[in-house]
Parts: structure tokens; C-alpha cells; sequence
């Protein structure tokens, strides 16, 4: 095929003297592209005979490769020379100090957990801990949940997924706390007195329900605890938590896991639309809780013949947006950062008993 030299040359000089990007991209189409000039000649190809492209298709495949070495190359010349006059015209004073960084902030539901970790610790309670996911059994079977109860159907519970022909039991992600309590029961024995606060998950979300929230169970296991004991910690609890005295009212209700139950309300009163914790005639429910069923101790290897206990549960983000004035739960986990320097806290504002919770 003739004329590739003199083809070869007019691009590389006319490359070579492209000026910009625009220009060079020009050339680029002009050569290589659908219409360019040496992609018309590798069509012509199949017009030839055999012989004909065994020369002519290995010429005209080492000018394209040539070509767009050549353009490469000026484009990166191009972009070399013009980060070179960028960097002429800017300066910088490396000897001015540097800008700096916000301050961080501690998260509410960090902050809540850290408050009534040190009340509950005044009183005795221990922090207990346990995988965030459970088997069935440790999250609905040792704690008395029945297998028809709603909370084990698909529709309230995240149930983890299992290959086929997989015979081992099945998991969940926790739908409370309540697992921890038979973790520690059977690791540490009676008499037991713990909280565990963690992350749980449930099928629902809407202003004062998230599918993922967190929540802190309390369990206390002697000889001669009652409910009686049991008031008594809450009242103490949400009177230290709220910094005003707090009143509290029991209502029978039922749990598979506790009996007697009951759900637990908080005094409170409304007044021109802001909400008043420990005053007023108002009642506000916020926890359940109960004696631990004989079945839940025999599960975790307790005698209920010897000992007794109450346990209760409460969502920290609830009890959080109740304390500070946080309107709706679902903020919690939008990651604004103008929310957090609104409702955040100082790293350094550890809350302690004697130093106060609610500077």
C-alpha cells in the first residue's frame, strides 16, 4: 500500500506541533476515527487480495499503533506543560499555620450509654456484652418465646439467610438484648447483677422506629429480689438519668420471658408543647419489665428453685430523645453533621455521678 510514509509524516509533524488538547483531538478523528484517514485505508483491506494484506495489514496496523503512541505522548506533554505554568502562578506560604480541624463530638446514643452505664454501675450492675448475631435458640427458645409467637415470623425479625442443604440452626440479627442475659447467666452463675446495652434489629422504621436501634437490658439474680427491688432501681435510674426526682407506675402486662410483667410509665406533663419529665399528672411508658420466668433461669443453668430476679429492657435512642429534646428517631442515623454539633457532646464531657450528667 503506498503512500503510509508521507501519511506517517504529515501526523507526527502536525502532532508535534499541536498547540492544545482541542487541536490534538482533532488530529485524533482526523487519523482514528470512524471516518479518519487510516481507519478508511484498514477498510480497505477487504478489497485485497490475500498476498496483498499480509503486507499491507501489518503496515497499516504499525502506523495506527505509531499514531497513537505519538498522540498519547503529546497529550502528556501538553498536560505536563500546563501544570507547569498552574504551578508558576500559584504560591504558597508553607510558614503560615494551618487551618484548624472542627472538633469532634461524642454521638447522643454514646453519650446516653455512657450516662446510664455509671448510674447503673453505682448500683452494682456490671456491663455485659454478646454477638449482635444470635441463634434461635439463645434469641427466642432460652428466653421462653414460644415458635408461633409473632416476633419469630419474617415479618418482625431479620432471619439470616442459609445455603441449601444447611442443617445447622438457624440465626438472626438480635432483636434485643435479651440473649446477653442468658450468655451471662451461664458464664457467671447467681447471684448476677449486669446491663447490656448494644445494637438490635427489626423489621420497622418510621418517626419513633428504626430497623436498627439500640437498647440496654438489666438483669439482677439473688435469693430474695422482688419487684419491690425492681421499682427501686428504676426509680433511682431515671431520677439520677433526668436529674429530677421521678415517679414511676407499674401496669400488669405480659412477656414471654418474665412473670409477673409489667410495663413501666414514667410521671411526666405536657405544658405549652413541651414535655415536663417528673411532674405533673401525666404518664408516659417507656420500659417493660418483669420477674425472669423459672424457664429462662432453668435455660441458662440456674436453679429457680434457689434463685429469683427481675430484668427489664428501654431503648436508648427513646430515652435519649426524651432527656435532650430530639423530635424524631430517624436523625439518629442520617449522618448530618449539622445535627451532631447541635445535639453532640464534647469528647471530653465524660459523664460521671459526682460530676453531673446533665452539663
Amino acid at each position: 500500500m503506498d503512500g503510509l510514509d508521507t501519511l506517517k509524516a504529515g501526523y507526527l509533524s502536525r502532532i508535534a506541533a499541536a498547540s492544545d488538547e482541542a487541536a490534538l483531538e482533532e488530529l485524533r478523528l482526523a487519523a482514528l476515527g470512524k471516518k479518519g484517514e487510516i481507519s478508511l485505508k484498514m477498510r480497505e483491506l477487504g478489497k485485497m487480495s490475500p498476498e496483498e494484506r499480509k503486507s499491507a495489514g501489518p503496515a497499516l496496523n504499525a502506523l495506527k499503533d505509531e499514531i497513537d503512541a505519538a498522540l498519547r505522548a503529546k497529550k502528556a506533554a501538553l498536560a505536563d506543560a500546563a501544570l507547569d505554568e498552574r504551578l508558576k502562578a500559584e504560591w504558597l506560604d508553607v510558614t503560615l499555620p494551618g487551618r484548624p480541624r472542627p472538633a469532634g463530638t461524642i454521638h447522643p446514643v454514646s453519650q446516653v450509654t455512657a450516662e446510664l452505664t455509671a448510674i447503673f454501675a453505682d448500683m452494682g450492675f456490671q456491663v455485659a456484652e454478646g454477638p449482635q448475631i444470635e441463634t434461635d435458640w439463645y434469641n427466642f427458645d432460652a428466653l421462653n418465646i414460644p415458635p408461633e409467637h409473632p416476633a419469630r415470623q419474617e415479618h418482625d425479625t431479620f432471619f439470616m439467610a442459609r445455603a441449601e442443604g444447611d442443617n445447622r440452626p438457624p440465626h438472626v440479627l438480635r432483636t434485643h438484648t435479651s440473649p446477653v442475659q442468658i450468655r451471662a447467666m451461664a458464664q457467671q452463675g447467681a447471684p448476677i447483677r449486669v446491663i447490656a446495652p448494644g445494637r438490635v434489629y427489626r423489621m420497622d422504621m418510621d418517626q419513633t422506629h428504626a430497623p436498627m436501634f439500640h437498647q440496654v437490658e438489666g438483669l439482677a439474680i439473688d435469693r430474695n429480689l422482688s419487684m419491690a427491688n425492681l421499682k427501686w432501681v428504676l426509680e433511682e435510674f431515671f431520677s439520677a438519668f433526668f436529674g429530677v426526682k421521678v415517679a414511676t407506675r407499674f401496669r400488669a402486662s405480659h412477656f414471654p420471658f418474665t412473670e409477673p410483667s409489667a410495663e413501666v410509665d414514667i410521671q411526666c406533663s405536657w405544658i405549652d408543647g413541651q414535655l415536663r419529665i417528673g411532674e405533673g399528672d401525666g404518664w408516659m411508658e417507656v420500659l417493660g419489665s418483669g420477674m425472669v420466668h423459672p424457664k429462662v433461669l432453668t435455660a441458662a443453668g440456674v436453679d429457680p428453685d434457689e434463685w429469683q430476679g427481675f430484668a427489664f429492657g428501654m431503648g436508648i435512642d427513646r430515652i435519649a430523645m426524651l432527656k435532650y429534646g430530639i423530635p424524631d428517631l430517624r436523625a439518629f442515623f442520617d449522618s448530618d453533621l449539622r445535627w451532631l454539633r447541635h445535639y453532640g457532646f464534647s469528647a471530653l464531657d465524660v459523664p460521671t455521678l459526682h460530676g453531673g450528667l446533665n452539663r
